[in-house]
């Protein structure tokens, strides 16, 4: 491996690290905490399997979050913050069944916490980042990437949903 890659690694995984403790972490830790302060309210129509789906949600929202970070800094080489974009498009790991596993990770992770803690504010919160979240995408992020990676982005969207994941991952070139 040569330095300049393995600076370029180390930067990215730092970077991600603590883009992922204040952007995230804020997002999807410290405001739904906020908004309900984590203290549990009556089930959703007094059904407890809201909780458990909450609960499910939040365990796969943290490992997709990582998931997707790791890869964007490890394979990419950069950090979801513009300042320092991936020098590659992350095309494998969960990026193969949607094309925002970050982002739907922090929705599932809001949405878990209001379910789990029966908040209608922070189910509400987390709607409202969801589409905040889809502004951004279609007026901010694909642009730019159609610009910095036309071909493989072009044939990337054109397979892999935007916000609702494939059941069977994309294979490129298949």
């Amino acid at each position: 491996m040569n330095s300049d890659y393995a600076k370029a690694r180390v930067l990215a995984v730092l970077g991600s690290g603590i883009f992922l403790i204040i952007v995230p972490g804020t997002v999807a830790g410290y405001i739904p905490w906020r908004i309900c302060r984590w203290n549990a309210h009556t089930a959703f129509f007094g059904i407890a399997a809201f909780r458990e789906i909450g609960g499910l949600l939040i365990a796969v929202g943290v490992v997709l979050l990582l998931e997707a970070f790791l890869r964007f800094a490890l394979q990419g080489l950069g950090t979801p913050a513009p300042i320092l974009p991936p020098k590659h498009l992350v095309i494998t790991g969960s990026y193969r069944h949607v094309r925002n596993p970050m982002y739907c990770a922090v929705v599932a992770l809001i949405l878990g916490q209001g379910l789990l803690f029966g908040d209608r504010g922070v189910l509400l919160y987390g709607l409202c980042a969801w589409f905040f979240f889809n502004l951004f995408v279609v007026f901010y992020e694909e642009p730019t990437l159609r610009k910095k990676f036309p071909g493989d982005y072009a044939v990337f969207s054109a397979n892999v949903p935007r916000w609702i994941p494939r059941l069977t991952p994309w294979k490129e070139g298949a």
